[in-house]
Formats: C-alpha cells, sequence, structure tokens
C-alpha cells in the first residue's frame, strides 16, 4: 500500500479523537518505529509503499490508538533528558516537567565531587538514569515498590550505559535509610482523586494507578514520609528534591518546613508556569 494513502486514511481515522498535530506525531513516530523510512523521503518518493507485515503492524498501532492507548506504550520506548527508555503500562511515562526537574539538579550538582544520590519511586528510572549520565561523580541508588516497574529501570540502565543501584523498597514501611545522601529526589504519585476528571483517558485508561493517584484527605502522604527521612539520611548541606501537584504547593512547603531542619525550602514552576518543583536545603 502506498505510504501516503495510508497516511491520510490514518489521519481520518483519529482526527475525532485528536489534534492534527498529535496524530501525525503518531504517524511519523509509527514510521521511525516500523520502518527504515524517513519523514523527509515522503516528499521525495511519493509512491514509496508498505510491505503487508508493515500495515498488519500500523492497523494494530491504530486500533490501540482509538482506543486512547499511549503512543509510547505501542511502540515501547520514549525520550527522556536525550536519552532512551523503554515503557510499559508499569511505568509512568517520564513528562517534559520531570526533564526540568533533572536539569536543575545536574546544573545544581555538575561540580560537586563524590555525590551521593537517592531516587525514590523510580519507575522508568528516567530520573536516576538521567543523573548517572551526566553526573559521572555521582553513586546513584533507586527505589521503587514494583518489581516490574525495576526490572524496566534496570534494562534502561544498560541501554544507557550507566550503573544505578536499584532496590525494592516500599518507602511506606520503612523505618529509616541505612546510607547518607548528598541528593534525594522524589516525583512520587501526588493526582489526587478528586483531580481524575482532569485527566487525559490516554493516562487515566492506561498508565500505573499506584504510580499517579493519591488519597484525597491525604495528599501529602509520600512527601511527608520522604521528609521525614530526608531529615537524617541527607549529609550536612544535603538536598531534598520534588516534583509536586502544581495545586498543593504552599502546603507542601509547609509540611516541609515544620520540620525544621532545612535552612531554606524554594518552591519553583514549571515551563507552563506551574507549581512543580520544591527545593530543600539542609
Amino acid at each position: 500500500m502506498v505510504i501516503k494513502t495510508y497516511r491520510d486514511q490514518f489521519r481520518a481515522k483519529l482526527l475525532d479523537l485528536y489534534d492534527e498535530t498529535e496524530v501525525d506525531n503518531f504517524f511519523y513516530r509509527l514510521l521511525d518505529a516500523y520502518t527504515d523510512v524517513k519523514k523527509y523521503q515522503l516528499a521525495i518518493e511519493p509512491e514509496l509503499c508498505f510491505t503487508t507485515e508493515q500495515v498488519d503492524l500500523f492497523n494494530r498501532a491504530l486500533d490501540l490508538l482509538q482506543n486512547f492507548t499511549p503512543i509510547q506504550y505501542i511502540v515501547g520506548h520514549t525520550y527522556f533528558y536525550e536519552g532512551f527508555f523503554k515503557v510499559d503500562s508499569n511505568t509512568l511515562i517520564p513528562r517534559p516537567e520531570t526533564e526540568e526537574l533533572v536539569d536543575l539538579i545536574i546544573k545544581n550538582h555538575t561540580n560537586q565531587p563524590h555525590i551521593k544520590v537517592l531516587d525514590i519511586g523510580t519507575g522508568s528510572g528516567c530520573i536516576a538514569i538521567s543523573l548517572a549520565s551526566y553526573l559521572p561523580q555521582a553513586q546513584v541508588t533507586a527505589f521503587d515498590v514494583s518489581e516490574k516497574a525495576l526490572v524496566i529501570a534496570a534494562e534502561n540502565a544498560k541501554l544507557n550505559k550507566v550503573q544505578v543501584a536499584f532496590q525494592l523498597q516500599n518507602i511506606l514501611t520503612t523505618q529509616h535509610l541505612e546510607n547518607k545522601y548528598d541528593i534525594i529526589v522524589s516525583n512520587p504519585p501526588y493526582v489526587r482523586n478528586l483531580e481524575k476528571q482532569e485527566i487525559k483517558p490516554n493516562v487515566l485508561e492506561h498508565e500505573p494507578h499506584l504510580a499517579l493517584f493519591v488519597e484525597d484527605d491525604n495528599p501529602l502522604l509520600f512527601y511527608k514520609k520522604t521528609t521525614e527521612l530526608a531529615c537524617t539520611a541527607l549529609t550536612n548541606k544535603g538536598v531534598l528534591y520534588f516534583e509536586i501537584n502544581q495545586y498543593l504547593g504552599p502546603e507542601t512547603v509547609a509540611m516541609i518546613q515544620k520540620f525544621n531542619v532545612f535552612q531554606s525550602v524554594t518552591l519553583l514552576q514549571d515551563m507552563f508556569g506551574n507549581d512543580r518543583i520544591i527545593v530543600a536545603k539542609k
């Protein structure tokens, strides 16, 4: 089948569900994943055709997209902070806001020697692996409560050629951390159930709820527990980094300040102007 003809049919079937730019991104992402054909070739070779096997792959992907399956899960990978990461339904798909968090940590600690880093709730490993990649002087440890997520994270560390010590650990039942760290970072579940109506179907119906949602009556559960552990596990002048719920910035700052061990607690906005990152310096 002629690729450009199939592309037109692909667009027509998805434009009621997604905007035009998003549909085009889907098509070219699948083109990259399933063929050796480059986007520019379609302009100079308009008669290029799919094989029967490629049509089958695209049709399967089209069915999944019509059911709002994220494109990252369909192709089995995504890109984060210039790294290549496998993802599946056991791991959250990394967000651009999390790239901002990683970028901030790297900039703040590039010249600091012999850093020990702990990433709590690592998921795909995107934070821990990116920090290990760009802070080669860092010794990075990462916890997650999901064994299946840790399998993916370990594969991603190999793909990105870095060493990260992954551990199966439920932070909520952890009484204390055995080691000291210069950096503790966490992007825990923070979406309240009352906010579910704001979540797109591709996220709500397919990404792991264990990594997304917290109860409405205790939305800072993970932040409070991590802060409690960080009070003793951070080195002198160590730094705690959080990605947070945009609606709970002041509340999260106030909770951290109550521990009275941090000399500064700073709330930062993301690229969209939402409260998103907290930096607490011991």
